[in-house]
C-alpha cells in the first residue's frame, strides 16, 4: 500500500513538472518583444543615464516624443557620451534605435559578448532615426547602450531610445498606446512642383506618415513635410497619420493643396552658365577694389557683407569708405548701376564666417525680409546671398526669403554659399532651405574649402583638393533635388584666400567638364551628366586680383563655353 502511494506521488509530480515546463515554454514562445531600456524618452530627466563630464541635460524643446529629450554637449576632449546598462537575455537578437538631431550623433552598444555595433549621422536640423541590431553571447545578461557626439561639434539631441527584443527582466518603460489622429493639418506653402504641409503635434507620437490622394508618400519625425514631384497648377488631397511602436493612428481630415503655375526659376537675365565672385567691403590684405574694378568674367557680384543689427533678424550695410580708399556711397551706387547695365547682377551677401544674423522666429523672418528689401531699394542690389556659416533655421529662413521674394518680385536673384557640411544631407537645414525655395532659387555655390574630408554621393570619403572631391560632393546636391542650373562650385581664388582647399583653376575646369560632359573626371564619374550646371564661384574677386586675376581668366571663359 505504501509503495503504491509512492508510485502515484512520483507520477503526479512528473506530470506537474511536465505541465509547468510546457506552460513555461509556451509563455516564452508567445512572449512579445519589449523595449528593455528604462527612461527611454528622458521623461524622468537623466534617471538611469550617465553622461561623461556632466555633458548631458534634459530639455523640453526640441523633443521627438513626450515632453523631454536629451541634450548633450561635447567640449574639449569630451564627446558627450551618455550610457545606460540594459538587462538582456543571452543568445538573443535586439534592435537598437534612437531619434537624434543637432550635431554629429552616434548610437551604439558594448558588452554584447559577440560583435559590438554602432551607427552615426552628420548634423541634422530635424529628427532622424538611427537604427542597428546586435546579438548577445551565451553568457550575456546586460549590455551598455550609448549615445555620443563628436569633439568640437555642436550639441546633439536624443530621444525615444529603444532596445527592442526579448524581455531581459530588468524592467523597461510601459508599452505605448496607438496615438490619436493629428489635427490642424494645413498647407504652409506651394511651388510648381511641391506642397508643404504642417500639423499639430500628437502626444506619444514618434513619427508621422503623409498620404497624397490616399497613397503613402513620405514619413517624417517632425510636424511638417514637403511633398515633391508634383505637377504644376494641380490640386491634391493630403492626410497625415501619427505613429509609434504601438501602431498607426487613423488618418487626419483631408486638406487640399494646389501647386502654383510653372516658373522659369530665379535669376532672370543671367547667362545659362555663370560665374559668381564675392567683393570685399573691407581690407584684409587682398587687393582693395571698387565694384567697377571687378572683371567682366563675373556675372554675379556678391557684396560682402551685410551686418546684423540689434533688431533680431534685421541687417544693415555700411560701405567701408575709409578702408576702400575714399570710395563714396554715390560712386558705389553708380558702379552697381554700371555693372547692371552691362548685364551683371549685384547682390548683398548676408553672413560670412563671423556673421551673427539669426532668423529663428516669425518676427525675425519679417525683419530680415524688410531690411534686405530696404537695402535693395537703397543701393540697387538685384537680390541677396545667404552665407550664414553659423547655422540657420530652415523654417523661418524659408519664411523670410519668400516674404522678400514677394516684395522684390520674380527677377530677384537668390544665391547661397553653404559650407560642405551643410549640404551632406537633404535633412540638413541649409539643404532643406534650398529645397524649400527651389522655385525662387538662382544658385547654391557650396564652399569646397576649409572642410577637410567629406562623403560623396557614392558613400565614399574624399579629401578636398581633387577633382573627385568637387564632383562627388556636387553629385549630392544634383541628385538630392536641386536643378543643375542651381548648382555651382565654390573655390578660393588663391592659396591666401582660404585656410585650405585651394585647387588650381585647371582642377575646377576639369570638375566642370566631368559634371557637364563626363570628361576629365577623376576616379569618381557620375552616373549621368548635368549639362545645365550653373557654373562656379570664388572667394574673392579681391584675392583673384591679388593673384593677377588668374582664377577668373581661366575659369570664366571655361564656364561660359560649357554646353
Amino acid at each position: 500500500m505504501d509503495r503504491a502511494r509512492r508510485r502515484i506521488r512520483i507520477w503526479a509530480g512528473t506530470v506537474t513538472a511536465a505541465l509547468a515546463l510546457s506552460l513555461t515554454t509556451a509563455h516564452q514562445a508567445a512572449a512579445a518583444d519589449v523595449n528593455n531600456a528604462k527612461n527611454a524618452g528622458f521623461e524622468a530627466g537623466l534617471n538611469g543615464w550617465t553622461c561623461s563630464a556632466n555633458s548631458g541635460t534634459t530639455v523640453s524643446s526640441p523633443v521627438h516624443g513626450g515632453s523631454a529629450a536629451l541634450k548633450a554637449t561635447p567640449s574639449g576632449q569630451d564627446n558627450a557620451r551618455c550610457t545606460q546598462t540594459v538587462a538582456v537575455r543571452p543568445d538573443s537578437t535586439y534592435s537598437l534605435s534612437a531619434w537624434v538631431r543637432g550635431g554629429y550623433a552616434y548610437l551604439g552598444v558594448t558588452g554584447t559578448g559577440t560583435t559590438d555595433v554602432s551607427t552615426w549621422t552628420p548634423d541634422s536640423s530635424t529628427w532622424k532615426q538611427l537604427t542597428t541590431s546586435f546579438t548577445t553571447g551565451s553568457a550575456t545578461t546586460s549590455v551598455t547602450v550609448y549615445t555620443h557626439g563628436w569633439y568640437g561639434q555642436a550639441a546633439y539631441y536624443a530621444d525615444d531610445l529603444s532596445v527592442y527584443g526579448p524581455d531581459g527582466g530588468g524592467g523597461g518603460d510601459p508599452d505605448p498606446a496607438v496615438p490619436a489622429a493629428p489635427d490642424g493639418l494645413r498647407v504652409s506653402g506651394t511651388t510648381p512642383s511641391s506642397v508643404s504641409l504642417a500639423w499639430n503635434p500628437v502626444p506619444g507620437a514618434t513619427g508621422y506618415t503623409v498620404y497624397r490622394d490616399g497613397t503613402k508618400v513620405t514619413a517624417v519625425s517632425g510636424t511638417s513635410a514637403t511633398v515633391t514631384g508634383l505637377a504644376a497648377s494641380t490640386s491634391y488631397g493630403f492626410q497625415v497619420t501619427a505613429t509609434n511602436a504601438a501602431g498607426e493612428s487613423a488618418k487626419s481630415a483631408t486638406v487640399t493643396g494646389r501647386t502654383t503655375a510653372p516658373d522659369t526659376g530665379g535669376g532672370s537675365g543671367l547667362p545659362k552658365h555663370a560665374v559668381t565672385g564675392y567683393w570685399q567691403n573691407f581690407d584684409n590684405g587682398a587687393r582693395v577694389q571698387r565694384i567697377s574694378d571687378v572683371p567682366s568674367q563675373y556675372d554675379i557680384i556678391a557684396v560682402a557683407f551685410a551686418d546684423a543689427t540689434p533688431t533680431p533678424g534685421a541687417v544693415t550695410f555700411t560701405l567701408d569708405s575709409a578702408g576702400l580708399g575714399g570710395y563714396t556711397v554715390d560712386q558705389f551706387k553708380a558702379d552697381v548701376r554700371a555693372k547692371q547695365a552691362a548685364g551683371k547682377k549685384v547682390v548683398i551677401s548676408v553672413g560670412g564666417e563671423r556673421g551673427t544674423v539669426a532668423v529663428n522666429d516669425a518676427a525675425s523672418a519679417r525683419n530680415f525680409a524688410d531690411s534686405v528689401y530696404s537695402l535693395m531699394q537703397t543701393y540697387g542690389f538685384d537680390g541677396v546671398d545667404i552665407d550664414l556659416e553659423n547655422g540657420l533655421n530652415a523654417t523661418y529662413m524659408t519664411q523670410a526669403l519668400r516674404a522678400l521674394s514677394a516684395k522684390a518680385g520674380p527677377s530677384m536673384i537668390l544665391t547661397m554659399a553653404p559650407q560642405t557640411i551643410d549640404m551632406q544631407s537633404t535633412s540638413n537645414s541649409y539643404f532643406q532651405t534650398a529645397l524649400n525655395v527651389k522655385d525662387i532659387l538662382t544658385v547654391v555655390n557650396m564652399q569646397y574649402y576649409n572642410s577637410g574630408s567629406m562623403l560623396g554621393c557614392d558613400g565614399k570619403v574624399y579629401s578636398q583638393g581633387s577633382v573627385d572631391f568637387l564632383t562627388a560632393l556636387a553629385c549630392i546636391q544634383l541628385e538630392g533635388g536641386l536643378a543643375p542650373s542651381q548648382v555651382g562650385l565654390g573655390l578660393p581664388a588663391s592659396t591666401r584666400a582660404a585656410g585650405s582647399g585651394y585647387v588650381s583653376p585647371s582642377v575646377v575646369n576639369n570638375a566642370l567638364d566631368c559634371l557637364t560632359k563626363g570628361t576629365n573626371c577623376g576616379t569618381f564619374k557620375p552616373s549621368r551628366t548635368y549639362p545645365g550646371l550653373r557654373g562656379a564661384m570664388t572667394w574673392s574677386t579681391n584675392w583673384d586680383a591679388t593673384a593677377g586675376n588668374a582664377w577668373s581668366n581661366a575659369v570664366g571663359p571655361h564656364v561660359h563655353a560649357l554646353p
